[in-house]
């Protein structure tokens, strides 16, 4: 383990004990928060049982699905803009404020066009997603040494044959960081549509369990998700800094 993860681990230990110790001595009341130790034991219970695994398939299912969606069509969307100059300078302060736009708002319209289903929640992730992903590639894209555009034209490589044998392998550490962040937003997005909007799904049943007091279910869910989502966003850190270290020697 490298000194920045193993600093990493510690800083996480030391926050669980003092988040311990508080809950312990009633600094923080058990109404508001039960130790984490009591999140782990409740997280097993939920695991042990089953009960919760139709909903924990349904939100990783819809949470799959909406990180495919926003990566493909932020990918495609960021080539196709970065392609037309013209077209970006048009959409660059829209993207700038895009989260700032309640994409909840249009759940009632998505269900008016998918039906209750639960295609709008995807879509809402996807939505989510798509911009991390877009502005990723694009960033890759501009920063694509020029050399290597000038070997495409001494190789007699044509636009697309340049596009995806040279400039799209050197936008590779970005992609990986698109795809980070996607992540983070798609899950976010997810769980908080499922939270509000859904009838099943982790987020229906963190709400259900906040609204009956239910402290032990709905920590315990929330361990669930913060554990999978830290996993994943450390092991796909992990890539983008070897992809990182491996370009810088070259």
């Amino acid at each position: 383990m490298t000194l920045a993860g193993s600093i990493r681990l510690a800083l996480m230990i030391a926050l669980a004990a003092i988040l311990e110790l508080a809950c312990r001595t009633g600094l923080i009341d058990r109404l508001t928060m039960i130790p984490p130790s009591e999140m782990v034991t409740a997280l097993w219970t939920i695991l042990a049982s089953g009960s919760a695994n139709a909903d924990i398939a349904y939100t990783l299912t819809n949470t799959l699905a909406a990180i495919v969606c926003a990566v493909l069509t932020g990918f495609a969307a960021g080539v196709i803009i970065h392609a037309l100059p013209r077209l970006r300078r048009v959409l660059d302060p829209l993207l700038t404020a895009y989260y700032a736009v309640p994409i909840f708002a249009f759940y009632p319209l998505l269900v008016l066009i998918f039906g209750v289903t639960a295609t709008p929640i995807i879509v809402i992730g996807a939505l989510f997603g798509m911009v991390s992903m877009l502005t990723s590639t694009l960033i890759g894209l501009d920063r694509v040494p020029p050399v290597m555009d000038k070997a495409a034209t001494m190789f007699g490589l044509g636009p697309l044959q340049a596009l995806l044998l040279i400039r799209l392998p050197a936008t590779i550490p970005y992609l990986i960081t698109g795809l980070k962040m996607a992540v983070v937003y798609s899950v976010i997005a997810v769980v908080a549509a499922e939270f509000i909007l859904s009838p099943k799904g982790l987020g229906f049943r963190i709400a259900f369990a906040y609204n009956d007091f239910d402290n032990r279910t709905m920590y315990g869910l929330l361990l669930l998700l913060i554990t999978a989502v830290t996993v994943v966003v450390l092991l796909l850190h992990h890539i983008e800094q070897r992809v990182h270290e491996r370009w810088a020697r070259q």
